[in-house]
């Protein structure tokens, strides 16, 4: 077990003169793996590995988790969010909007290793998150097909019973992505698989996300602005007030050639989190665009680059 599991608000591996910051979970997280994971071979590489981590960032105020010890492409992640939350599944949408996150997992060679050569090769993302966010368990039968209607809209009933004073308060505001009848089908399992909202005290919405595989130096920091962002749209839908979004990681790891990278990043200090503005309020997630997303004050130390792993 990671040792920040349950100090995930005590930042014990940092001495700070200042206000306790709250990237430093992150970082202590990378510091954990690398001075206590366990060297592994898995499916795409050598991995240090460790199991179980929660961090809590705050949504108050606009405040949003960009991390900022190292640039991160906080547009390419919202891009990513809004063909999620319109129920797309054409890696071509993205790839048009130079976002290139999916295409190691759409060439020819890896769909065949999925038994899906029958996709047609830098499209088809099979059955994914949007597909199980608003078509649960359709029959899937292409990224061109019409899939309106069918299967089960999961994220408007959450939206829905939101916005209804007399049900926002239930226990039950959970959307699954991992669909065990459709898992061969998609080019990947979903590595963040479910999330919950919770709203306390009639009006602070939070966001808690359980990921089964945490790829900690390029993936974590894609996933916490997505459902943070994802969290403070739907506050502004429901009329609530963006209060927390929480990420409980499972296998958490480092690939080995991403470690220099991570000794570099702690080493740095973290600036202030920017705030995110949602310019609009939308009468349908799938509305949303790029330009209703305004991120102020965001500093950031230099890029950190590392290849990514289909």
């Amino acid at each position: 077990m990671l040792k920040n599991v349950t100090e995930c608000n005590k930042y014990k591996n940092r001495d700070m003169s200042t206000e306790r910051h709250e990237e430093y979970q992150y970082l202590n997280l990378l510091k954990d793996l690398l001075e206590d994971g366990k060297l592994e071979e898995g499916r795409n590489g050598k991995t240090i590995r460790g199991v179980g981590a929660a961090m809590h960032f705050s949504l108050e105020n606009g405040k949003i988790p960009v991390f900022t010890t190292k640039k991160s492409a906080w547009k390419t992640c919202i891009k990513e969010l809004l063909f999620f939350c319109k129920g797309q599944t054409d890696n071509k949408i993205l790839t048009d909007q130079k976002v290139h996150i999916w295409d190691g997992n759409t060439t020819a060679e890896f769909l065949e290793t999925r038994g899906l050569s029958h996709y047609t090769p830098g499209r088809d993302l099979g059955p994914l998150y949007s597909f199980q966010w608003f078509h649960w368990n359709a029959p899937y039968t292409g990224c061109d097909a019409d899939y309106s209607g069918k299967g089960i809209n999961q994220l408007q009933k959450v939206i829905d019973d939101l916005k209804n004073p007399e049900t926002r308060n239930s226990r039950r505001h959970v959307i699954s992505a991992w669909n065990p009848e459709q898992l061969d089908q998609g080019v990947l399992p979903p590595c963040h698989i479910l999330f919950q909202f919770i709203v306390t005290d009639d009006k602070k919405l939070s966001c808690l996300l359980y990921q089964r595989s945490c790829d900690e130096f390029l993936g974590i920091c894609f996933n916490c602005i997505s459902y943070s962002a994802l969290t403070i749209m739907i506050a502004k839908m429901c009329d609530l007030e963006p209060y927390e979004f929480i990420h409980y990681g499972g296998d958490c790891h480092i690939y080995s050639d991403h470690m220099q990278q991570c000794q570099e990043q702690i080493s740095r200090e973290p600036y202030p989190f920017p705030t995110l503005e949602i310019l609009n309020k939308r009468e349908n997630i799938n509305e949303y665009v790029l330009e209703d997303f305004k991120l102020n004050d965001y500093q950031h130390h230099p890029q950190l680059k590392g290849a990514m792993r289909a």
